[in-house]
């Protein structure tokens, strides 16, 4: 398993980070999504750590890193500086942002930010839905609406007193009606668990859907963009980005690629097909060839 150092942030903010690989090569920093931690990534770092320092942080409210209380303390702009505030304190200077899931969507508002201070030099997506397109989606396709309906879940406060008992485990297994659910690596398994059983961090990872500003209306309201609709505040990402999605992801759906092109200047997608939402380790050697020849390319 990863050795995690304890990283403290200048807001006071403490995470631990998995920090491995030559500490003078190009950097490539892992954001990991919900529920999971920095394992996620383990299949890309074991492939690349000889060639490049990996830095895999176990976000605010996973693990045992900081867990304030209340979602005030998970809205977008903190989560961001935490990525920010972790590359300085790192020395980074410039580096790569790579997320999935959670992670992914904070990577896009990262490399957006990041781009135009130019020390993000590069942005890895791996099923994770650009705020532009999932909103639209969210409001205009019954599919994807659907698909979302456990966001209403994770955010209803109805649920609490159950996760304050037995955490968050059962909730996952009733909102999730997935077909197909990903069968975790044993040897993972025990940690999950650990961190899933624990009401603290329970509701530390919840509050990342409650802070978010990412509206999921109920299947009973209407669809359609309407009058007063504008889009998520967004600017174009400018610096090389790949996109890499699992085709058989049953939270979030191909149609979110639909259009990337219009936001994203210099784009790369990779479809993995068959691969369901936790591509980076249901299928680490397609997400791991799809990442070699994207950095080779724009090293």
């Amino acid at each position: 398993m990863s050795d995690l150092a304890r990283v403290k942030l200048p807001t006071g903010i403490e995470l631990d980070v998995w920090d491995t690989g030559p500490r003078d090569a190009p950097a490539l920093v892992f954001l990991h999504g919900f529920p999971e931690n920095h394992r996620t990534w383990r299949h890309q770092i074991a492939h690349l750590s000889d060639r490049y320092r990996c830095i895999a942080p176990d976000q605010r409210g996973y693990g045992n890193s900081s867990k304030p209380q209340g979602a005030e303390h998970y809205e977008t702009m903190a989560l961001i500086q935490d990525i920010a505030h972790l590359a300085e304190t790192l020395e980074l200077g410039t580096y790569t942002i790579v997320g999935h899931d959670w992670g992914g969507a904070l990577a896009w508002l990262v490399a957006a930010f990041g781009q135009a201070t130019g020390h993000v030099t590069r942005a890895v997506i791996a099923n994770a839905p650009h705020p532009v397109i999932f909103q639209r989606l969210l409001l205009t396709d019954p599919a994807q609406r659907g698909a979302s309906q456990y966001m209403r879940t994770f955010r209803d406060p109805a649920h609490d007193a159950v996760i304050a008992e037995f955490g968050l485990a059962g909730l996952l297994q009733t909102a999730l009606t997935w077909d197909a659910r990903p069968q975790y690596d044993p040897a993972e398994l025990p940690l999950l668990m650990q961190q899933w059983t624990d009401p603290e961090t329970s509701f530390a990872m919840l509050n990342w859907y409650r802070a978010s500003a990412v509206s999921v209306p109920s299947m009973d309201d209407p669809f359609g963009l309407p009058p007063e609709y504008s889009p998520p505040p967004m600017p174009k990402i400018e610096i090389p980005t790949l996109v890499v999605w699992g085709t058989g992801d049953e939270a979030l759906l191909p149609g979110n690629i639909d259009g990337l092109d219009e936001v994203v200047s210099d784009l790369t997608i990779e479809r993995i097909e068959g691969a369901g939402h936790f591509v980076p380790w249901e299928a680490p050697d397609a997400v791991n060839a799809a990442l070699e020849g994207f950095l080779r390319r724009t090293d």
